[in-house]
């Protein structure tokens, strides 16, 4: 694969600006949410110009017990053929668990989900890379996680799991410097300690983004400017290699496209203000073989993850060794996560509900897990509102919109009726990075 350049996150919202951004080399779109036979025209565009595409996938949970889903992987690699792409991206992650492996309910976060870094979470991460590079047509890159809690008795530091990662499955990495500032400001581990223990020779690009910090804890947001702690990161790691390519990511509050273009143009004067120079020893660990039969640890793996997911979309108790106050944060992150993308999926319902909608929505998750997908969750969320006792509530159209989309054709009285009150405020749904 050659070399990338710089891009940047491709999203409906600004695509008419991004087709007119002087410097773009390249493009990242959320696998998710692109058809293969219906390629939205700006991508098309793009392609046409020469502007190299990569599917970004946010629902594999590699990091998972379970092994990837056949199908997930299939669709994985459609998009990659239909969009001539040179190597396809996800994420070290959870983002499911319970199911068959541990004989409880099966569980879905809705968002990423840091995985432990132990022996037994890498040798299933390997398998389950193993097995995604086997179905894909390009080669596999994998992205490091921001994390709001750290899980007890990790085994490896960041550098060490991702340096073992690379050696032993021939992965591409997918380094977020934003995330690694996460790391240091949530977990207090130093980005120069992970960037120190890397195999930079397998870093296929690299992702800058913006955040927010609040109540002490940083929450990698992608709708904020990129912070010069971000920046420094980036500088620090060009130092030490010249990545391939670099992309700026932002996927809420878009700015004016001026922005977007100076925080570009601030990203490759860190860039090209990098110098190579030899990097030290690292202190990774020695590389261990593979254990070949991984069931044991899928096991013991699925039983901790279910119980982690579990405490914190269920509100059963915090496992032991937890923070309890981070797996707080991080289950409000997870209901706001979902009220916030249901919004998008299901724009009708905060129209509907107006104020109310928000309110409404976090009680709802409170008491139901998600259970298969964001328009699912939207469903269930109708369904709860009609089954409860609340009197603020628009029940005939809520009714109304709920039958129109559980029923066997879709009727559309609701959303013509949303449209009429409230013009613009209901569109289709933008593409949703978790």
């Amino acid at each position: 694969m050659g070399r990338l350049g710089t891009g940047i996150g491709w999203r409906p919202e600004i695509a008419e600006a991004v087709e007119r951004m002087p410097g773009i080399d390249w493009v990242e779109v959320v696998a998710e949410n692109v058809c293969p036979g219906h390629l939205p025209e700006s991508l098309g565009r793009l392609r046409e110009r020469g502007v190299t595409v990569v599917p970004h996938g946010v629902s594999l949970g590699l990091g998972g017990a379970q092994r990837p889903d056949a199908d997930q992987l299939t669709a994985l690699a459609e998009r990659a053929q239909a969009l001539g792409s040179p190597l396809v991206t996800e994420h070290i992650a959870f983002v499911r668990a319970g199911g068959a492996l541990t004989a409880s309910p099966l569980l879905e976060a809705g968002h990423l989900l840091p995985v432990p870094r132990t022996r037994d979470a890498l040798d299933v991460l390997c398998e389950n890379v193993r097995i995604a590079q086997d179905a894909l047509p390009v080669p596999l890159a994998v992205e490091n996680i921001a994390a709001l809690f750290a899980w007890p008795d990790e085994e490896l530091t960041e550098g060490q799991f991702l340096y073992e990662l690379a050696e032993r499955t021939g992965v591409r990495l997918l380094i977020d410097v934003a995330n690694l500032h996460t790391n240091h400001v949530n977990r207090g581990e130093d980005p120069a300690e992970a960037l120190a223990g890397l195999p930079l020779e397998a870093v296929a690009y690299v992702h800058v983004a913006g955040g927010v910090e609040r109540d002490g804890v940083w929450h990698d947001s992608h709708a904020h400017p990129v912070p010069d702690a971000v920046l420094g990161i980036l500088a620090d790691l060009a130092a030490r290699a010249a990545p391939p390519g670099v992309l700026l990511e932002r996927d809420e509050n878009f700015p004016e496209p001026a922005e977007l273009e100076r925080e570009l143009a601030a990203i490759r004067k860190v860039v090209e203000g990098g110098r190579r120079r030899e990097v030290e020893a690292r202190p990774g660990s020695p590389v261990r073989t593979d254990p070949g039969d991984t069931e044991g640890a899928r096991q013991r793996l699925g039983v901790a993850q279910a119980a982690v997911l579990s405490s914190l979309v269920a509100r059963t108790p915090v496992p032991e060794g937890f923070d309890r106050v981070r797996l707080g944060v991080q289950a409000r992150a997870l209901a706001a996560k979902r009220a916030d993308v249901v919004a998008k999926v299901a724009p009708e319902l905060p129209v509907l509900l107006g104020a109310s909608y928000r309110e409404a929505f976090l009680e709802y998750a409170r008491a139901r897990p998600m259970r298969g997908g964001y328009r699912r969750d939207a469903l269930d969320f109708a369904g709860f509102l009609l089954d409860g006792k609340r009197t603020d509530l628009p029940r005939r159209e809520l009714r109304e919109w709920w039958l129109d989309r559980s029923g066997p054709a879709p009727r559309g009285r609701v959303a013509r009726a949303a449209r009429r009150v409230l013009p613009g405020r209901v569109r289709s749904a933008p593409p949703v990075h978790a």
